[in-house]
């Protein structure tokens, strides 16, 4: 079983990937007519089984819920939000720790930040142009035709070498997830922070978000 977090576009993505590998999977969105259910007939279900495909209309706070009954494979994060952090937030009564971006922004290139504040920084080596569909993130950007230096993962580490990271792993051009067993073991290890950072990527883009507890 995966979790889809987001019934829109690349949601929609999601489920035709996991359709294509006959993967059970649910649905997750804050709106019951999202595109998935319209376009793509995901059933709205309270009884989620071990098997099948199932929407369940809800919030982050749903999505936990779910992570803790079906411990999912995959995780995929296609709402605009930080899934880790956010999750996180939720689940340990988190608040934004905003000094601490300060302290990643100055190792950070100006040029691959695309906003920084609120406890917050995304990041991106095509920080200017919009990304083409189904890329598979070769080391040359197919959008401005930039080598990479390394990947962001790694420029990510070096900003912030006591983060914690994770990775969004390329299941198809264009389409990656988070390995549910990896969140989980982040989640042990934020149970008990006072405050950290914890950050999410691939090799173009990600995602900080420094927390403490309220």
């Amino acid at each position: 079983m995966d979790i889809v977090v987001g019934g829109g576009k690349y949601g929609c993505e999601a489920i035709k990937l996991l359709r294509r590998k006959q993967r059970s999977f649910t649905v997750v969105d804050t709106d019951p007519t999202c595109l998935a259910v319209k376009k793509l007939n995901i059933q709205t279900s309270t009884n989620i089984g071990a098997r099948g495909e199932y929407f369940v209309n809800g919030d982050l706070s749903a999505v936990l819920q779910l992570i803790d009954k079906l411990k999912p494979e995959y995780i995929f994060p296609t709402a605009p939000v930080h899934i880790a952090a956010d999750l996180a937030q939720i689940k340990f009564n988190l608040t934004p720790w905003t000094e601490a971006t300060n302290q990643i922004l100055p190792k950070l290139p100006p040029v691959v930040v695309l906003t920084a504040g609120k406890g917050k920084i995304i990041v991106s080596f095509n920080r200017d142009s919009d990304c083409k569909e189904k890329c598979a993130m070769p080391k040359t950007c197919p959008a401005t035709h930039i080598k990479k230096p390394c990947t962001m993962t790694e420029l990510m580490r070096f900003a912030s070498p006591d983060a914690y990271m994770l990775i969004s792993h390329l299941l198809e051009p264009g389409l990656g997830a988070l390995k549910g067993e990896e969140l989980l073991e982040f989640f042990k290890w934020a149970k008990d922070k006072e405050r950290f950072v914890v950050g999410t990527s691939c090799d173009c883009h990600g995602v900080f978000s420094a927390l403490k507890k309220a």
